[in-house]
């Protein structure tokens, strides 16, 4: 990708290896504590951020199963979690966990039916969910599944179809070449994962690097850079199934943007969705296009995006401030 994307240019090519150098020798604090596990399922924990005491509704904050959930709290500036907390909310997020070999038929599907939704039943009042990514495909069954007193789908793909033919060609071609190692394994590493969201932008992902170099070490966008990339580049493996299910049912065949995926016994369609729903849309997004979402009736649009509407300048006023001010519409949350 590298050669590809910087034939024409070795300076640039020098550029990014020198980022990416620079960014393997940064130095890195103490590892940010998540918060404690209030219920547990399985592998899975819901990680209560809430002030102490706090008797609001829940609201469960579900990231994609793809990289670790710490990204929705990153740094004591950039915590979604945190600042929801002070905001008089009581939010939990959910950390998938990591799976082994001996889950290799847990697909997506049963992550809901097994996982999240006997989470959701520990609660006496209908918690609200907030997905991100993956996770607001996942918070989309659940609340067409169960009763739930809010959605709010956060750069969530719903119509993969809408990643475009290029796109998924190129993902089908690396699921070709990579299934038979991970069907043997019974799990997909985030390497293989990885690698599909570079094809989604190689430019992107060389120029990032380039910037880096430039940067002063040790600066506060130099320490945010690291802090980002250590969240994009980690991760627990996929069960097989989940990968699977994920590369084929979803960006192949788009069973949820097509009315076709089947959770708990029934269709999941946004249309009988029988709670307040918003869906907060990425027009800049690169890794969830803007054309893949759900389109529901409240959508807002958001000039963030995928991963600065969570930790970016302006995620507070573009993402977290509007979410705040649509949860409180919702009774009981504060």
């Amino acid at each position: 990708m590298l050669r590809n994307e910087t034939a024409a240019s070795p300076e640039r090519r020098a550029a990014a290896l020198a980022g990416l150098r620079a960014y393997q020798e940064a130095p890195r604090g103490r590892a940010r504590r998540l918060a404690p596990a209030r219920f547990r399922k399985g592998r899975v924990r819901l990680r209560d951020y809430g002030a102490k005491g706090s008797t609001g509704r829940a609201v469960i904050v579900i990231p994609s199963l793809i990289n670790p959930p710490f990204i929705l709290d990153l740094m004591p500036e950039t915590s979604l979690m945190r600042w929801l907390a002070l905001q008089g909310f009581r939010p939990f997020l959910l950390d998938w966990g990591n799976p082994g070999p001996a889950e290799r038929a847990m697909d997506v599907t049963a992550h809901v039916e097994r996982l999240l939704l006997p989470l959701i039943a520990r609660f006496e009042q209908p918690p609200v969910l907030a997905g991100y990514c993956l996770g607001g495909t996942i918070a989309m069954a659940a609340a067409c599944t169960v009763p739930v007193a809010g959605l709010a789908m956060i750069a969530a793909p719903w119509r993969f179809s809408g990643f475009g033919a290029a796109a998924r060609g190129d993902i089908a071609e690396l699921w070709r070449a990579a299934q038979p190692a991970c069907e043997a394994m019974g799990l997909v590493p985030m390497e293989v994962l990885q690698a599909g969201f570079w094809r989604l932008d190689p430019a992107r992902t060389i120029a990032k690097y380039e910037a880096f170099a430039a940067m002063e070490p040790g600066s506060a966008a130099a320490r945010s850079f690291v802090a980002m990339e250590d969240w994009a580049n980690a991760g627990a493996p996929l069960p097989y199934a989940a990968g699977r299910q994920m590369f084929d049912d979803f960006i192949d065949a788009d069973l949820p943007g097509t009315g076709r995926w089947s959770v708990a016994g029934g269709i999941v369609d946004p249309a009988r969705l029988a709670c307040p729903a918003v869906d907060f849309v990425s027009m800049t997004d690169r890794i969830v296009p803007a054309r893949s979402a759900a389109d529901l009736p409240d959508r807002r649009d958001l000039g963030a995006g995928h991963v600065g509407m969570i930790v970016g300048r302006g995620g507070r006023t573009q993402l977290w401030e509007p979410l705040a001010d649509w949860l409180s519409a919702i009774p009981g949350t504060r």
